[in-house]
């Protein structure tokens, strides 16, 4: 594994913010870091492994003489379509957590644990990050697709204000209606994103459309998302369905080969997955697992992770640390 150059796009946001973090911990091997951000907090100073780095304004003077191998995006979807082509055509790798590129047929949409080989297919010179609550059922319910081949999934979600960004965290921390709707403390608000013309919003559209291109587009999906008052960590209610029977022994047996994913569950004690243990945490959490009755094979899993890192900073940098380990062009 070459050292390498690496620059953070949005390294003053939330998630941009995870991803120093997650950077930090996982150490890779990187001679130099670059931190971009917009003209407002351009000149502003951060510490990051044991140095104060300048912030960057992001403009194609800024990039072109910075020999930036991966660029880690978290800046929203109009940066991204503006700037990650600027990167490529540098000779960066982009990966990006906007939602700008996923469904994009020559973008490949990767979560290392379930699809990490797509990360090579790189041909656009862009890597997607999936949604976060598509990353985190995803990681579960490949371990079971694989095993018994899902026939139908039905998402409920319960998702923390983080995932709306800053101004989300504060409509919950101060009370104030400035990101959502309808205020979000002691309520629960059962729209993410805006409606789209069947009724679905675009929030569960997406977990629709990016299942199928991670997993399998032969799964039936349908997805009811809700936003939720609590800071971090998303919580799932997934519903799964199989073609081939299916034992409960089976499943935990699944489930606890997987990489990335973490069993908690005894209902004997209580013991199953709330946000107040997944924050900072990289792993999915799973429990409340049970056979679905109803139906000739099936379950039910409660699943659960924090939104900010494995839904997003951990996720990407994870996919950062694949492409050093398994690209040609690093290795």
């Amino acid at each position: 594994m070459n050292n390498v150059n690496i620059a953070v796009v949005g390294a003053t946001g939330m998630v941009g913010r995870k991803f120093l973090q997650v950077l930090e911990e996982r150490k890779l091997p990187v001679n130099n870091y670059y931190l971009f951000a917009s003209e407002r907090s351009a000149g502003s100073t951060i510490h990051f492994m044991d140095k104060d780095y300048t912030v960057l304004e992001l403009s194609e003077d800024n990039i072109k003489d910075k020999q930036i191998d991966i660029a880690l995006f978290s800046a929203g979807g109009n940066v991204s379509k503006d700037y990650a082509p600027v990167f490529v055509s540098y000779g960066s790798l982009v990966i990006d957590n906007s939602s700008q590129w996923r469904m994009d047929e020559k973008v490949p949409l990767v979560v290392p644990e379930v699809n990490g080989l797509e990360a090579l297919k790189h041909d656009k010179g862009i890597i997607a990050n999936p949604n976060c609550s598509t990353i985190q059922a995803v990681v579960p319910l490949k371990a079971l697709h694989d095993k018994y081949t899902i026939k139908r999934v039905i998402y409920s979600t319960y998702q923390a204000v983080s995932g709306a960004g800053q101004k989300g965290y504060d409509d919950l921390k101060e009370g104030t209606t400035n990101k959502f709707q309808y205020q979000i403390t002691n309520n629960i608000i059962p729209q993410i994103d805006i409606f789209l013309p069947d009724g679905y919003t675009k929030e569960e559209w997406k977990m629709i459309v990016e299942t199928h291109k991670i997993l399998d587009e032969k799964i039936k999906v349908t997805a009811t998302t809700v936003r939720v008052p609590v800071y971090h960590g998303h919580s799932e209610s997934i519903n799964v369905e199989f073609e081939k029977p299916c034992t409960l022994e089976g499943i935990f047996e699944a489930l606890r080969n997987m990489p990335g994913v973490i069993v908690y569950d005894d209902p004997k004690s209580s013991k199953y997955p709330m946000p107040i243990f997944v924050e900072n945490k990289d792993e999915v959490f799973v429990g409340r697992v049970r056979i679905d009755n109803t139906v000739f094979s099936g379950c039910n899993l409660w699943v659960v992770a924090d939104n900010i890192r494995k839904g997003a900073a951990t996720n990407a940098v994870q996919i950062a640390q694949y492409l050093l380990e398994n690209d040609k062009r690093f290795c």
